[in-house]
């Protein structure tokens, strides 16, 4: 199995891949305001070397309550890819630990989904989207 998990914040990002037994993950602190670059990290991690996007069966990312853009950010990049591709995406709620790592979202993933016997309908990634647990305070455009 092969999964793609990613953990951002508003200063630090963090990107693992499990390919079957293996797991690589690379992770960076940056400024608030500057958006990681996706394919440095994916880099980093092997893609084009050890594996494709192609390859992946399930992308993950954290839920992340601490920064509501960046969670939207990565939520949107992998939900692109996953319906060009075909696959399951799934939102994994952040866990209170300051050590919560794409790592861990990438073995949380893999245990979730392996525990409904990989059906990928219930990961669709139309509906992997970012949940809070307070009502955002921001004013939406079309109200």
């Amino acid at each position: 199995m092969k999964i793609l998990a990613i953990k951002t914040s508003g200063d630090h990002t963090s990107v693992s891949v499990i390919l079957n037994d293996e797991i690589n993950s690379f992770s960076m602190t940056h400024d608030r305001k500057e958006r990681p670059d996706w394919n440095f990290f994916l880099a980093n991690i092997g893609h084009k070397r050890t594996f494709s996007l192609k390859d992946i069966d399930l992308f993950a990312y954290a839920n992340s309550q601490d920064s509501y853009t960046a969670t939207r950010t990565v939520a949107s990049y992998l939900k692109g890819i996953a319906v060009a591709l075909s696959k399951p995406l799934m939102a994994v709620a952040e866990e209170d630990n300051k050590n919560f790592e794409a790592d861990m979202v990438a073995k949380i993933a893999k245990e979730n989904f392996l525990a409904v016997d990989k059906n990928c309908e219930q990961f669709d990634p139309n509906n992997a989207n970012p949940l809070y647990k307070q009502e955002s305070t921001f004013k939406k455009l079309d109200e």
